[in-house]
């Protein structure tokens, strides 16, 4: 089963054990058990925007920056692994994350980062 839009953790598990009643009441042999997250997906605005350009130029072997294909830059961060698209607007969203803390770790490595390459 895949749990999407749940705000944390715990409140995925509950959709998921909530869903399994269910399935278990219209007839279904089910039971909950190993429940893991398999990917952490979180947005943000840094509130400026990035030169997307010059990240991608001095950060080439993270990067991938093709804006007539895509508008966002993805960034493939190696530890934590964890892969952010970022956008000249100074919208982040990172994806890949199996913890809450990755998510933390990997935006506080890339601020410092996007901070050198704000657009005047």
């Amino acid at each position: 089963m895949v749990i999407t839009g749940a705000k944390s953790e715990e409140s995925s598990k509950l959709a998921a054990q909530k869903y399994s009643r269910i399935i278990n009441k219209l007839g279904f042999n089910t039971r909950f058990a190993d429940f893991k997250i398999q990917n952490i997906v979180s947005s943000c605005d840094i509130n400026f925007n990035v030169r997307l350009e010059g990240l991608a130029f001095a950060h080439n072997a993270y990067c991938s920056y093709e804006p007539e294909l895509f508008p966002g830059l993805i960034y493939r961060m190696v530890d934590p692994k964890i892969v952010l698209l970022i956008f000249v607007s100074g919208k982040v969203v990172l994806t890949g994350a199996k913890l809450r803390d990755d998510i933390y770790k990997a935006f506080d490595n890339i601020y410092t980062v996007l901070r050198q390459y704000r657009k005047p």
